[in-house]
């Protein structure tokens, strides 16, 4: 899509990595691209592991990438990020891994090459706190966890 804002961001991959294609977007809407394993390990039920991609990237300032779940993994094999999103700032230089957490019953294999999980490059900005000794009221205030009734 024409209209939709690019960042460039420099990629590298690692030797392991270079069989494989660059992460790319699926569509032209898409949010996030797939990151890939580069290493076979099976996930047996409840197990968590860390699992390469062969990738390192460097984001500009202002910018960090997000490490989600892929849908499909989640739904039809019951594996997910633990830690989701997992963030990567933008002065972090060390290779892409991802936590996966086998929530299924069945053991789940991966081989080099499979997609595992996606990464989301997104804006982001830093606070500067000022502190008070009072905030100013809401209509919702300090309802939380359904308050609202949703």
């Amino acid at each position: 899509m024409e209209n939709m804002p690019r960042v460039s961001v420099a990629i590298h991959r690692t030797e392991r990595a270079r069989e494989f294609p660059l992460p790319a977007y699926a569509t032209p809407a898409s949010a996030g691209v797939d990151l890939r394993s580069v290493e076979r390990r099976v996930l047996q039920p409840g197990e968590r592991a860390l699992v390469p991609t062969g990738i390192r990237i460097a984001l500009p300032l202002g910018y960090e990438a997000q490490v989600r779940p892929r849908s499909g993994l989640a739904l039809k094999q019951g594996i997910t990020l633990p830690n989701s999103p997992g963030t990567i700032d933008a002065d972090y230089r060390g290779e892409i891994q991802v936590i996966l957490l086998n929530l299924g019953d069945a053991p789940f294999t991966i081989e080099p090459g499979d997609r595992i999980a996606q990464l989301v490059v997104a804006p982001v900005s830093q606070v500067d706190w000022t502190e008070a000794d009072a905030l100013d009221e809401t209509e919702r205030n300090t309802g939380g966890f359904g308050s609202t009734g949703k």
